[in-house]
């Protein structure tokens, strides 16, 4: 069972390995902007759409789902049991990976002008659909690792996925510089292949160590197989739709921002400022609340199907508390010094009026880390996938019905509302979900 110790212990070691490669992402983001423009980094993030929603397909709900069922199957002790998740985890997201390559290698010319608006985006697109194997890899071992309660490995591999992904681009721009050639924003693209790759490699040395290589009954396969596809398939049906919805969200700004009366390129510079400039700034610090709700989830799993739901009423109300008070913390700080980040490190003065905008959405931000997690742990992925859609929708009418009369400060404002609705949805399942559990709990102990 997980206790308050291991889940403080887990995430302080992901918070610790998450700020250092946040660290290493916010100056390497810097770097861009000032190597290669901001209409250059805004071409860069309108490719994440789809590589997103790629990642959710392959592995956004098997992931979560092989970190509940070892969770669940180590504490019926049912080791074997959780070897054999991971091993066909791996196989599912190494098929479901190869045919994504297949299928981007063979129309990424038509994604990039229809889906994404712009043609200068398809040669990335080749060239990133390289990592989505190496990422189901790391993704499967690190979703296994936090069901073992094991969050160095998950720590570990992120940063050297980091720091490949950072040396292979220096690197990179340094020589073809020295060689007189001029680098482009591709680089970064290859950057996040190399990075996955060097993060699969590593964390595959825990396949020997687990000898995942031993008999297995074709009975035992089976029934696994089953219990994985009958969680993963609905969580990845809800992560693939959501990951649609904000595709759509990320690809339209720039289309909308026209309409507000920007021109293509001013369009796109904007959607950089905002993806490649203001928003890693907001996100930094959420390195501390994805720690805690990475390690929640599996926490929450094994102590709801060990029947401890007070000990689930425990650990939200200590993690959800945690991460309130960080983002107002983050939320003054932000408002405070927002201008002089913009102005100072990104040398923009747009991208320190988003931040200001941004700090708003703090505290709900990071607190909605610790509710959904606990609500993913408890099983209820329809109203996982209710909230996220709900939030995602309000977030769309502010891309097509705020920024073409109010510009980009109008999708922020909608940013805000969207992030409001899904904290005041996820207090009002749990506080009925986990309320309800713990009476019929205490009922059930007081019948003689």
């Amino acid at each position: 069972m997980f206790s308050g110790h291991k889940l403080l212990k887990g995430a302080a070691i992901l918070t610790g390995a998450g700020l250092i490669s946040r660290i290493m992402g916010f100056f390497f983001r810097i770097f861009l902007s000032h190597a290669f423009g901001e209409e250059s980094v805004g071409l860069y993030q309108l490719i994440f759409p789809v590589y997103t929603l790629c990642m959710s397909l392959s592995t956004g709900g098997i992931q979560t789902a092989v970190s509940r069922s070892v969770a669940e199957k180590v504490s019926q002790k049912k080791e074997g049991e959780a070897k054999n998740i991971l091993r066909i985890a791996l196989c599912l997201t190494m098929v479901i990976s190869l045919i994504e390559i297949l299928i981007v290698q063979q129309n990424a010319d038509c994604i990039a002008v229809s889906f994404l608006g712009d043609a200068r985006c398809s040669e990335m697109l080749l060239i990133i659909s390289y990592a989505l194997p190496c990422a189901a890899v790391h993704s499967c071992i690190c979703g296994y690792s936090f069901g073992l309660q094991n969050a160095k490995l998950p720590a570990v591999t992120q940063l050297i996925e980091q720091g490949f992904r950072i040396f292979f681009v220096l690197l990179a721009v340094v020589l073809l510089r020295n060689s007189g050639r001029t680098p482009t924003i591709h680089l970064a693209a290859a950057g996040i292949v190399a990075g996955e790759l060097a993060a699969a490699l590593s964390s595959g040395r825990i396949l020997a160590g687990q000898r995942l290589s031993s008999p297995t009954r074709i009975r035992t396969v089976l029934k696994n197989t089953r219990e994985l596809l009958g969680l993963s398939l609905p969580l990845t049906a809800n992560r693939t739709a959501v990951t649609l919805l904000q595709s759509i969200e990320a690809a339209s700004i720039p289309a909308c921002l026209k309409l507000y009366g920007l021109s293509t390129s001013e369009a796109i510079a904007t959607y950089g400022v905002l993806t490649g400039m203001a928003l890693p700034c907001i996100l930094f610090p959420s390195a501390a609340t994805n720690s805690v709700g990475s390690v929640l989830m599996p926490a929450v799993s094994a102590s709801s199907a060990s029947g401890d739901h007070s000990s689930v009423a425990s650990l939200l109300k200590k993690a959800a508390g945690s991460c309130l008070m960080i983002g107002l913390a983050c939320c003054l700080f932000f408002l405070m010094f927002g201008n002089l980040i913009g102005s100072v490190l990104f040398h923009s003065e747009t991208a320190g009026k988003f931040i200001i905008t941004l700090a708003w959405i703090c505290p709900f931000l990071y607190t909605n880390t610790a509710l959904i997690s606990t609500i993913n742990g408890l099983g209820k992925a329809t109203s996982t996938f209710l909230i996220n859609i709900t939030g995602l929708l309000i977030r769309i009418a502010g891309v097509f019905l705020a920024i073409p009369k109010f510009g980009m400060q109008g999708y922020l404002w909608g940013l805000l509302a969207s992030q409001l609705v899904i904290t005041l949805l996820a207090v009002s399942v749990l506080w009925f979900g986990v309320r309800s559990r713990i009476s019929g709990a205490r009922t059930h102990s007081e019948m003689p």
